[in-house]
């Protein structure tokens, strides 16, 4: 049996626990694995480091909450600092370039690219800035087909924001697809 766990982390209101869910559902309902998502803002909500949690296994979750992640998606310096500590050797690192400057030390791939940037100057709206991350994490992790994320994501918007999402979700898959190899 194989478990991945995911973490998404930055500051609130991000939209992080949206991209943490969509994950989720993509895993669930889509490939049909197993997935368990849960988070963590409290007063962060309204700015301060946030996480969203995802396990993913093709058997049964005993244990809802990740101990050492697979992926770690660290959308500010503080989040980066806050977690890295749980990235496990072998691990993926995904980073926004623009905000987070200080990598950590450790044995895991590092790969990064301007996220919030791309969003607002690529795709047109900053608020996608957590699809482009979804979609940086769905072709770094390969735990669920782009295909199947991308239903997932395009069933959690609302219609009028279909397209938008859409070039979201595939202007992060390409760019981490790109950062990857470069």
């Amino acid at each position: 049996m194989s478990r991945y766990e995911l973490r998404f982390s930055g500051a609130g209101g991000q939209g992080l626990i949206t991209a943490g869910i969509i994950m989720a559902k993509a895993a669930s309902i889509y490939e049909g694995k197993q997935s368990v998502q849960s988070q963590s803002y409290g007063p962060e909500a309204r700015g301060g480091a946030s996480k969203s949690e995802v396990i993913i296994s093709d058997g049964p979750i005993d244990y809802p909450k990740v101990t050492k992640c697979d992926a770690l998606l660290a959308m500010t310096q503080e989040a980066c600092n806050k977690y890295s500590d749980d990235l496990k050797e072998g691990g993926v690192l995904l980073y926004d370039s623009d905000l987070v400057t200080k990598l950590p030390e450790g044995n895991f791939k590092r790969v990064g690219f301007n996220i919030i940037n791309t969003a607002k100057n690529d795709v047109g709206r900053e608020i996608v800035a957590n699809i482009v991350a979804l979609g940086a994490m769905v072709a770094l992790t390969g735990q669920v087909s782009r295909e199947n994320a991308e239903k997932a994501v395009l069933s959690s918007v609302p219609e009028a924001f279909l397209e938008l999402n859409k070039k979201a979700f595939s202007m992060g898959y390409e760019k981490a697809e790109a950062a990857a190899k470069g």
